[in-house]
């Protein structure tokens, strides 16, 4: 292999990496595994991971990855194999490598079935490996000399592709359960402290409403939520951050407003998507359950911005637990399984437009007002059916997919209000 070298355009976790930095050529098996955690985010395990390649140079444009099936599927490993070849499609990516991570009765099934269905779609597999212990075998090399039946030992958080990467802030967690651990919700005295927060935030909703008479469009709790959002966004561009339970209870309380929502959407300018990843990440971990959809779904926006597919993943996935049909995360998980890439995360309404669309939406009459959140807050956030075009997740895929400069004619997000009512 030569040439191996992620996007340039892949931001890292934490700073901005130079170009220099972000360019990492690899010559080698173990300098490519060496560089596979850092694409993720975290050491997979009991894992498929397939890195889609430019043809002509072999840089990384696409790295996502799969649950094995435990206890093997013949059915499930043909299922993961025909959803790898439509996101290469989908991307027009024509060369790719394969890794597979775990004991050889579970890689082994989707691997050979990953071989076949590569094969017949004319897809050019360079290599197809199974990765355990340190050591790593190749399924289609078949020489002793550079393949011994025992494996080859290889030292991958050593090797100076991975310390560049990580030198360039794209650090690699213990594992998946860790990554998702950075989105847990608080426990003992901070969540306590949050529910009173909490609690706050709705009487000052209910005393806004009380204070206006029920009058006007937006309510005034709208525009005490924009102006809070607008004013965090600040913020942590600014590089502060918010650590008062009821700033953060009245941005969780105020965002579960589709009015709110969108517009904070609208605002999620991808040149600030580091400050916005750590806003959305403090707010769905102070979020109380509730409140949860609206923060994490945003931070699942950002993250599909930034390429790391495995955030946005574990941001959809809260969502979801907290409100199985909230569309906004139902269609961004969509988006990351399908490995369309972050230039697909485009705004194309700025706040203003958003905000004009509501209120032709509403002088007219033709859609349901939003549910303010001082009226729905004590049950549940601003609800929402699934999307139309919605259709559960794949049961396959969890890409985690690394940034290209590839052009896509994803569905723009936010959706235009006055086309089509945001329904969450």
């Amino acid at each position: 292999m030569t040439d191996t070298t992620p996007a340039g355009d892949k931001p890292p976790r934490t700073n901005a990496p130079s170009a220099k930095a972000a360019r990492i050529k690899v010559d080698s098996v173990a300098g490519f595994l060496a560089i596979i955690p850092h694409l993720l985010g975290f050491h997979p395990s009991r894992s498929m991971v397939v890195i889609g390649l430019d043809a002509r140079h072999g840089r990384v444009m696409l790295a996502f990855r799969y649950d094995l099936p435990d206890p093997p599927d013949a059915a499930r490993s043909r299922e993961i194999a025909q959803h790898v070849i439509g996101v290469l499609r989908k991307r027009r990516i024509v060369t790719a490598i394969a890794a597979g991570y775990g004991a050889g009765p579970l890689v082994t099934p989707v691997a050979e079935a990953l071989r076949t269905a590569v094969r017949a779609a004319g897809i050019v597999l360079r290599d197809v490996l199974r990765v355990e212990d340190g050591r790593y075998w190749s399924y289609v090399c078949r020489d002793p000399g550079c393949c011994p039946p025992d494996g080859v030992p290889f030292e991958g958080p050593a090797h100076p592709a991975a310390a560049a990467l990580a030198g360039a802030g794209m650090a690699a967690r213990p594992d998946r359960a860790s990554l998702a651990a950075s989105l847990a919700p608080l426990t003992g005295a901070a969540a306590e402290s949050m529910a009173g927060a909490t609690e706050r935030a709705l009487c000052r909703a209910g005393d806004l409403i009380a204070a206006s008479g029920g009058r006007g469009l937006p309510s005034p709790v709208v525009e005490a939520g924009r102006a809070a959002v607008r004013d965090a966004i600040g913020a942590y561009r600014d590089g502060c951050q918010i650590t008062d339970p009821d700033q953060l209870a009245w941005l969780a309380v105020t965002v579960a407003d589709l009015r709110v929502r969108d517009d904070a959407w609208a605002r999620m300018d991808p040149r600030h998507r580091a400050a916005h990843r750590r806003l959305w990440t403090d707010v769905v971990r102070h979020a109380r359950e509730p409140y949860v959809p609206a923060p994490a779904s945003l931070l699942a926006f950002t993250a599909w911005q930034s390429g790391d597919g495995a955030l946005a993943n574990i941001a959809v996935e809260r969502a979801l637990a907290a409100d199985p049909g909230y569309s906004m995360a139902r269609l961004i998980g969509q988006a990351v399984d399908a490995g369309l890439p972050p230039s697909a995360a485009r705004l194309p309404m700025t706040p203003e437009e958003v905000e004009a669309s509501y209120a032709e939406n509403d002088r007219a009459g033709r859609a349901r007002r939003p549910r303010s959140a001082s009226s729905s807050a004590r049950r549940s956030p601003a609800r929402s059916s699934p999307a139309r075009s919605s259709s559960a997740r794949s049961p396959a895929a969890r890409s985690s997919s690394a940034s290209s400069g590839a052009r896509s004619s994803a569905a723009r997000f936010p959706a235009s209000p006055a086309s089509k009512r945001p329904s969450g």
